[in-house]
């Protein structure tokens, strides 16, 4: 995997620090300090990139405007950083389609740790020579390319966050699998007392899905428990 990341920050100390900081880990870190500076790289480095780094507050634009785009171009990672203690700007983001979020001011540690928790799951492909496809209600999962196509053959556009939820739902289809563990797979850390992440992630799950929020058929909310991925699976080892 390439360990190629874009920052975007308007503050030239932090993006220094930060650079220098994930250099040291044997990343390639470029940095931009507007919106139109990142665009520009973004168009450059797109192909490479393993991971993009947005601050909400910039002064031409916003991180959000920035995520809507990367995320029509791009299935890149994306982690925002935000200074607001509102937990709208964190489930806009996630809503937007950003992987994971972290508030400001922030522990540079912690930050190489949420990188490093994408990685993992990035390449915690299946062995090809076992099972490479899960099936369920017209939907097939390929596991080696990390794709979710529909009925029709068609790609379905998922976050790697969001692949990596409905994997872990459909190779445990049938348990009731909490909120703890779900967080614990796809973010690699616990669950606050007030995050709402999670559920935002299934919503948006299973709007991919065409799972009606109200009445789904497949992400089945168990009330106290968690959720429950309700649906029969295949699995085959080849295309």
């Amino acid at each position: 995997m390439t360990r190629t990341i874009l920052i975007v920050d308007d503050d030239q100390k932090t993006r220094v620090l930060l650079k220098s900081y994930l250099e040291k880990h044997q990343f390639e870190v470029h940095a931009a300090h507007d919106g139109s500076s990142f665009l520009a790289e973004f168009e450059r480095l797109k192909a490479e990139l393993s991971l993009v780094i947005l601050d909400v507050m910039l002064p031409d634009t916003d991180g959000f405007t920035l995520c809507k785009t990367v995320r029509q171009q791009s299935k890149v990672p994306i982690i925002m950083l935000t200074a607001s203690a509102d937990d709208t700007d964190r489930i806009v983001g996630l809503e937007l389609g950003a992987d994971d979020y972290l508030a400001k001011p922030y522990n540079p540690r912690e930050l190489l740790a949420r990188i490093k928790a994408i990685q993992r799951r990035m390449t915690g492909a299946a062995d090809p020579e076992t099972v490479r496809r899960l099936r369920f209600a017209g939907f097939s999962i390929d596991l080696v390319e990390r794709l979710l196509l529909d009925a029709q053959g068609a790609n379905v556009v998922l976050t790697s966050m969001d692949f990596n939820l409905l994997k872990f739902f459909v190779e445990h289809a049938g348990e009731t699998l909490s909120r703890e563990q779900l967080m614990e797979h796809t973010r690699g850390r616990d669950l606050g007392p007030f995050d709402r992440s999670l559920d935002v992630q299934v919503s948006r799950l299973r709007q991919r899905l065409n799972d009606d929020g109200k009445n789904p058929n497949l992400i089945k909310t168990v009330r106290g428990s968690g959720y429950v991925f309700a649906c029969e699976v295949e699995k085959h080892a080849s295309l």
